[in-house]
């Protein structure tokens, strides 16, 4: 049986709103292409194994010297830039066939944030699956967070870095749901193991913070790209001072916010409460930039 692979990844879609306000600074586009070269781009080029494709979303609007990177990044055969103002479920299938020239019997797509990375072996984990579903949503349910307080080792079991396994006969990919929704239209699947993802937490990023446990790079680099796990070696009181005090408050604290989250989704709705989060991501940019 084979198994293609696709990473979808938005870049700067344009988008309505107080969000469109964001991705149009060019101090966003800039602070996202560095994340960009400097997680995501390794990781998937690192991929063990059989690449998979790679579908990134651009607004047809990007200032040129991002479209020349991104053909750059083409040229070298890393990715395939697709400009677009919105992408429709037909238009994603034509995508997806595009980039694949002769299907084979299952198709994977997997959600990949620009400021995100993969560790080395995500792609063959997923292709290498042996399941008995048609459709079914996969996640690789531990991974990292990398932020400048440390790293942090998460359990996440139904999260961004969400893949759809299913035919290519009408595909609905990884998009056709929130990721944390996405078992409640299938069947879901959670692989455990080691590490398979790793969050970046940086100013102008709301919706990832630190979350799970205080770890050692050390144990995980090879996990991942070289250079993606450069944090300093934490000390003995450091990870003890974690464990006891800092990780039970993260855990209060986070049970909290899930529950403001899902009251806020009940009571306004997706689209007003991505407004809501769209807003928040301006203020944030805004204090940052005010403070910088």
């Amino acid at each position: 049986m084979r198994v293609d692979h696709v990473l979808l990844t938005r870049f700067n879609l344009p988008s309505q709103g107080v969000e469109s306000l964001i991705r149009a600074r060019e101090g966003w586009l800039r602070e996202r292409v560095d994340l960009f070269e400097r997680y995501c781009l390794p990781s998937v080029e690192g991929q063990l194994g059989r690449r998979p494709s790679w579908i990134v979303y651009v607004d047809p609007q990007s200032p040129s010297w991002l479209l020349e990177r991104m053909e750059g990044w083409r040229s070298a055969g890393l990715l395939t830039p697709v400009l677009r103002e919105a992408v429709s479920r037909e238009e994603l299938v034509s995508d997806l066939r595009s980039v694949v020239d002769d299907p084979g019997d299952v198709l994977v797509t997997t959600n990949l944030d620009n400021d995100d990375g993969l560790a080395l072996d995500f792609s063959s984990r997923l292709t290498g699956l042996d399941v008995s579903h048609e459709r079914c949503a996969v996640y690789l349910t531990h991974g990292l967070i990398k932020s400048p307080a440390g790293l942090y080792r998460r359990t996440d079991r139904h999260n961004a870095f969400c893949s759809v396994r299913e035919g290519w006969g009408d595909p609905v990919t990884a998009w056709s749901a929130y990721h944390n929704e996405l078992p409640r239209t299938m069947p879901a699947v959670l692989l455990g193991a080691a590490p398979g993802w790793l969050q970046i937490v940086h100013g102008s990023n709301v919706s990832n913070r630190v979350r799970g446990r205080l770890v050692s790079p050390r144990g995980y680099r090879r996990l991942f790209a070289e250079g993606a796990l450069d944090e300093a070696e934490p000390t003995r009181a450091d990870l003890a001072r974690d464990l006891l005090v800092r990780s039970p408050v993260r855990a209060v604290r986070d049970g909290v916010r899930a529950g403001l989250r899902s009251g806020a989704l009940r009571l306004l709705g997706k689209e007003r409460y991505a407004r809501m989060k769209a807003r928040m991501r301006l203020m944030v940019t805004a204090h940052g930039k005010a403070e910088g």
